[in-house]
C-alpha cells in the first residue's frame, strides 16, 4: 500500500498497527463535493413539490438523508473497489483515496460504506410508511445499484454503465422518488425536471472518467470514454450540457412550469470554463473542470427549484 502523498493528513497508527481515521481523513473519505449529487435532486423535487402546493417538509428531509447516505455509501464502495481492482494507484490524477493511500483500512472502509447503505434502509423505512410499496422497490435498487457501481460480479462503472447509472438513480429516480413521497404522485413535470439534474450529474462522471481515461484502461475499467474515446466523452459532455439548459424551455413549452423556471438560466456563464476545458485540456488539468461542473450544476439545480417553486 502507498504513503499517504504530500499534504494528506498522516495517519495515527491504532492498536493493530492500522491507520487511525483522522475526522479531516473521514470528511476526505466521503467526498463533500460529490454531495451536490445528493442535494440537487432533492432540492428540485421539493421545490417542485411546493410549488404544486403539494410539499411536506419531514418527507423531503428523509429523502435528502437517504440521498445523502447512498452518495457517501457509494463513494466509499467506489473507493475501495477502486483499490481493489487496480484502477487507483499513484498513477491517479484526482485527489487522494483514502484505501489506496493507506489512510484508511479497506477492511474500515467498505464496512462504512455498507454502513451507510444500512442507515439509508432504515431512513426508508419512514419513507416507505409515507408512499408505501412503491419506495420498497426504489429504495432497494438505489442502495443495490450504489454497491453495484464498482462492487459486486458485474460492476456497473467497469462495463461501460456508470453514465446510465447516474442518470437514472441521481436525476430521474431521485427528483421524482423526491416529488413521489410528499405528493405520492409523480407528475410529468416531475420527470421533466429530473432530465437536467441527472444529465448534469452523468457530466461530472464524464469529466472524471476524462482524467482517469489512462489509468482507467491499464486497470481494464472499460467507462464509456475508454470504450469510444476521449472525443466522444467531450461531445457526450457537450450533449448533456445542452439538454440541461434546454429543459426549462420545454417545460415552460409545454405549460407545466411559468417564466420562472428560466431563473436557472443564469448559471449559463459558470458553464463556459468547465466546457473550454473538457473540450481542450486533458489529464490532471481536467480537475478544475469536474470542480465547475460541480459548482454548475449546485448552481443551476438550486435556481431550478426556485424557479420550480416559484411556477
Amino acid at each position: 500500500m502507498s504513503a499517504p502523498s504530500l499534504g494528506s493528513p498522516a495517519p495515527v497508527a491504532g492498536a493493530q498497527g492500522q491507520p487511525r481515521p483522522t475526522l479531516k481523513t473521514w470528511i476526505m473519505a466521503i467526498r463533500p463535493k460529490t454531495l451536490t449529487a445528493a442535494l440537487v435532486p432533492v432540492a428540485v423535487g421539493t421545490g417542485l413539490a411546493f410549488g404544486a402546493g403539494v410539499g411536506r417538509w419531514l418527507p423531503a428531509l428523509a429523502a435528502l438523508l437517504g440521498a445523502l447516505l447512498i452518495q457517501i455509501g457509494t463513494n466509499l464502495t467506489n473507493d475501495y473497489y477502486d483499490f481493489k481492482k487496480g484502477a487507483d494507484t499513484e498513477e491517479r490524477l484526482g485527489p487522494v483515496r483514502v484505501t489506496q493511500s493507506g489512510l484508511i483500512s479497506p477492511r474500515t472502509v467498505l464496512a462504512s460504506a455498507i454502513g451507510c447503505f444500512g442507515l439509508a434502509i432504515l431512513t426508508g423505512i419512514y419513507l416507505v410508511w409515507i408512499g408505501g410499496w412503491p419506495i420498497v422497490a426504489i429504495g432497494l435498487t438505489s442502495v443495490l445499484c450504489g454497491y453495484a457501481y464498482t462492487g459486486g460480479p458485474l460492476p456497473l462503472a467497469y462495463h461501460g454503465l456508470g453514465d446510465i447509472f447516474v442518470f437514472v438513480f441521481f436525476g430521474l429516480v431521485a427528483v421524482t422518488g423526491t416529488y413521489y413521497v410528499q405528493a405520492l404522485t409523480v407528475s410529468p413535470a416531475a420527470w421533466w425536471a429530473a432530465v437536467p439534474v441527472g444529465a448534469l450529474g452523468t457530466a461530472l462522471l464524464v469529466v472524471n472518467n476524462l482524467r482517469d481515461a489512462h489509468t482507467d484502461v491499464k486497470a481494464n475499467k472499460r467507462t464509456l470514454v475508454v470504450r469510444l474515446g476521449t472525443g466522444a466523452g467531450k461531445a457526450e459532455y457537450l450533449v448533456l450540457l445542452a439538454a440541461s439548459f434546454a429543459t426549462p424551455f420545454i417545460l415552460f413549452g409545454l405549460g407545466l412550469a411559468s417564466a420562472w423556471v428560466f431563473l436557472a438560466l443564469l448559471s449559463v456563464p459558470l458553464a463556459v470554463g468547465p466546457l473550454k476545458l473538457v473540450l481542450k485540456a486533458q489529464g490532471a488539468a481536467l480537475n478544475a473542470a469536474l470542480g465547475g461542473t460541480a459548482r454548475l450544476q449546485l448552481v443551476f439545480g438550486l435556481l431550478f427549484a426556485v424557479g420550480l417553486f416559484l411556477s
